[in-house]
């Protein structure tokens, strides 16, 4: 992992350690980034964080994420449900916003090196 820009928000509910967050609903705030449709902006530190408790998020660099399935290096990877990443794959027509790039392949439950490079592909 190496993390380049690294802010503190407060958590709006519990956010799993190395979960993919987005935006919450107050400035200064974030949640679980739950699909693709949500304003990513980055991966939560390595620490399980409570409601109300501040967390690091880092938002460029090289970030740990939880694979929500089975990912290949190189793909770009989006929001699951509970923050977990899974591969960006839109439908037709169909944007969805990603955390960053597969630097390792992996499956459901494993940690892996992702690139992040937050923006948003069209199927």
């Amino acid at each position: 992992m190496n993390p380049g820009l690294t802010k503190t928000y407060i958590a709006q509910g519990a956010i799993p350690a190395r979960a993919i967050v987005k935006a919450g609903g107050t400035d200064g705030t974030v949640a679980v980034a739950t699909s693709g449709a949500d304003a990513i902006i980055g991966v939560a530190e390595r620490l399980d964080t409570d409601d109300g408790e501040r967390v690091d998020v880092i938002h460029s660099g090289i970030a740990e994420v939880v694979c929500g399935g089975n990912i290949t290096s190189g793909g770009f990877l989006t929001a699951s449900n509970a923050g977990v990443a899974v591969a960006a794959a839109p439908a037709a027509g169909v944007n969805a916003r990603t955390v960053g790039l597969a630097l390792t392949s992996g499956s459901t439950g494993d940690i892996i090196d992702t690139l992040l490079t937050l923006t948003r592909i069209q199927g």
